[in-house]
């Protein structure tokens, strides 16, 4: 008995961690939650490593990741605008406790990504450099901050960017624990061609 309750209580823990609030995904959705992970992974690994790299390279993946950044924050923005359009939404009326949780860790996840997007921005011009899109100059909308505020803003973004990155991690191991420990559906849902071969 207290093992069952002990089982129920893991499964419901790991189904909200997974961010399973039992929706049907079509594939728009899933397409940009695939481009959201290819490019959250890409822009950890250009802040993790440019620092290795000889100037020039260096400057290739700072504008690299500063473009990225801009392409991440208006798919997530298409992500939080789809998602709360009619019919892309778990029904309010079957949804308990557990699926209200799951859909927060989702825009938990959104909130942190648009933040860090917007911290990204600020940081840029803080430091009184412009934002580059592709080679594309942005110029700063504000003066300079202070060497105080602007270290302050990149300790925010480095912060948030980590948070983004265990919370992604814990996110995909509660997701993968359902398929091959309590093998449900919470990760087929999400899986690329699911939709057409049902």
């Amino acid at each position: 008995m207290q093992r069952d309750t002990f089982s129920k209580a893991s499964d419901t823990a790991t189904r909200i961690a997974a961010g399973d609030d039992k929706t049907t995904y079509d594939r728009l959705s899933i397409a940009l939650h695939w481009l959201t992970v290819v490019l959250v992974l890409t822009q950890f690994a250009l802040a993790q490593t440019w620092g290795f790299a000889p100037k020039p390279t260096r400057h290739l993946m700072i504008v690299a990741h500063m473009s990225f950044g801009m392409i991440l924050a208006a798919v997530i923005v298409v992500r939080i605008v789809w998602r709360l359009s009619p019919g892309h939404q778990a029904p309010v009326e079957t949804a308990g406790w557990a699926e209200l949780a799951a859909k927060g860790v989702h825009y938990l996840l959104y909130g942190l990504l648009v933040a860090e997007a917007v911290l990204g921005f600020i940081l840029r011009w803080s430091g009184n450099e412009s934002m580059s899109f592709f080679g594309l100059a942005i110029g700063a909308p504000f003066p300079p901050f202070s060497k105080a505020a602007h270290h302050t803003v990149g300790e925010a973004h480095d912060l948030v960017g980590w948070t983004i990155i265990v919370l992604a991690a814990c996110h995909a191991a509660a997701a993968l624990f359902h398929h091959f420990v309590i093998r449900d559906a919470v990760l087929m849902r999400m899986m690329p061609g699911l939709t057409r071969r049902r």
